[in-house]
């Protein structure tokens, strides 16, 4: 449920930390970024093969992937006219907290491959755009690191379901106890879905070195020194209490494979009673579960498909979203993941219904582009391309991106699975 949040800065785009400044070199490359794909092209120049194939591919033959990105193309506005549209104020209010845009950032796993300390860097970058930060299990930062980082912004734990019960229920108490404001948990990874790049580049952890792999990294000395020196990135959370989840091949197509495919409705209540905080769900796409969710209690649900990682057919979460938000009926927030890579793109998902949308890919490409520069150049264009397409639609605030703006001839119809 979106609530208007009280007097933000109209249309402010976020400020590079101060602590922080980028070098030169990253500087003057971002210079020429204008776009959500330019970071990509960026970061595909900067990384091995195999890293940014795991960052940018999907499950299977990609369909899903694909179809993330169609279903934002297929939809089409009716812009509103002669609206004094000389202040925009984008923010609003997620999980009881004021956020300065309808975004979030998605739980990224092991996205410190893809540049040393990207978690930290993402994070940073969030809480200087006033938006939510979410940590994922599998990430390279400490619950207490980006607690520490984030202090006083939106921030969100990501767990997944381990096969040891006390190895979920000590993580949640270590985010509670470091001042975390929701609990995200995905539920659409019982297995992994089969990534075919990864098992073509030979990509696992511990990572598995072979003549393919090695020649790839060689090649992109600017990303294989700062891991030659520091090491390669550990997954922090899981050090000690769940071993056998970043297994042998942890970030192939197996990525799944420690986690506990028995984990059903029971479980999940059982672990809404062991959380005190605001609860998400992430990885629905049937109005059913949306509504069985709400039903047990959840305050927000996340419409995702894993960015086409996992079941490669499934629906694309922007046509999936009009029946979630028809069966949740306002009872919790609802969001978007997949596929946004255009502001433009978050406003058609609001006017479907949607309170926020998440982004991944987006912030990681800036990241491993550019630092922490990059990460904050990827929130800049997606919040000033949000107002600009605002102030093209004759919106003035959040609440004014309804469904009128959609023609009606691409608007998904509500549909309900049962």
């Amino acid at each position: 449920m979106t609530e208007r949040a009280a007097q933000p800065a109209p249309g402010a785009r976020p400020a590079a930390p101060e602590a922080t400044a980028p070098p030169a070199a990253p500087t003057r490359a971002l210079a020429r970024v204008h776009s959500i794909e330019d970071l990509r092209r960026l970061a595909r120049r900067r990384l091995p093969r195999a890293i940014f194939e795991f960052i940018d591919g999907g499950a299977e033959d990609e369909t899903t992937l694909r179809a993330n990105r169609a279903a934002f193309e297929r939809v089409r506005l009716l812009p509103r006219v002669l609206v004094d549209v000389s202040r925009i104020d984008p923010s609003t209010r997620l999980l009881g907290r004021i956020a300065q845009l309808p975004i979030a950032i998605a739980p990224m796993g092991a996205a410190g491959f893809a540049r040393r300390g990207a978690d930290q860097m993402i994070a940073r970058a969030a809480a200087a755009c006033g938006i939510p930060y979410t940590l994922a299990t599998p990430a390279n930062a400490s619950i207490e690191t980006i607690a520490g980082i984030a202090d006083g912004a939106p921030r969100w734990f990501q767990i997944y379901m381990l096969p040891r019960r006390e190895s979920m229920l000590q993580l949640i108490g270590r985010a509670a106890g470091a001042g975390y404001d929701a609990l995200v948990v995905t539920v659409d990874l019982p297995i992994g879905g089969k990534r075919e790049r990864d098992l073509r580049n030979d990509l696992s952890v511990p990572f598995r070195y072979t003549w393919r792999n090695v020649t790839d990294f060689a090649r992109r000395p600017r990303w294989a020194l700062p891991m030659l020196l520091g090491g390669i990135p550990a997954m922090e959370n899981l050090r000690g209490i769940a071993p056998s989840a970043p297994d042998a091949r942890g970030l192939s197509s197996s990525v799944g494979r420690g986690f506990d495919a028995s984990f059903d409705w029971d479980a999940f209540a059982r672990l809404r009673d062991a959380w005190r905080g605001k609860l998400v769900v992430k990885g629905l796409l049937r109005a059913d579960d949306a509504q069985r969710a709400v039903d047990l209690g959840c305050d927000g649900i996340v419409v995702s498909n894993h960015g086409g990682r996992q079941l490669d057919g499934a629906i694309a979460t922007l046509d999936a979203l009009p029946a979630v938000v028809q069966a949740v009926a306002g009872r919790a927030t609802v969001m978007l993941d997949g596929g946004v890579r255009r502001g433009v793109d978050v406003v058609k998902a609001l006017a479907l219904g949607a309170d926020a949308v998440l982004i991944g890919r987006p912030v990681l490409y800036g990241a491993a582009a550019a630092g922490e520069a990059g990460a904050v150049r990827a929130l800049e264009i997606l919040s000033s391309e949000l107002v600009r397409a605002m102030q093209l639609c004759g919106a003035t605030e959040i609440a004014q991106l309804d469904r009128g703006l959609i023609a009606a001839a691409t608007a998904a119809p509500p549909t309900t699975w049962r």
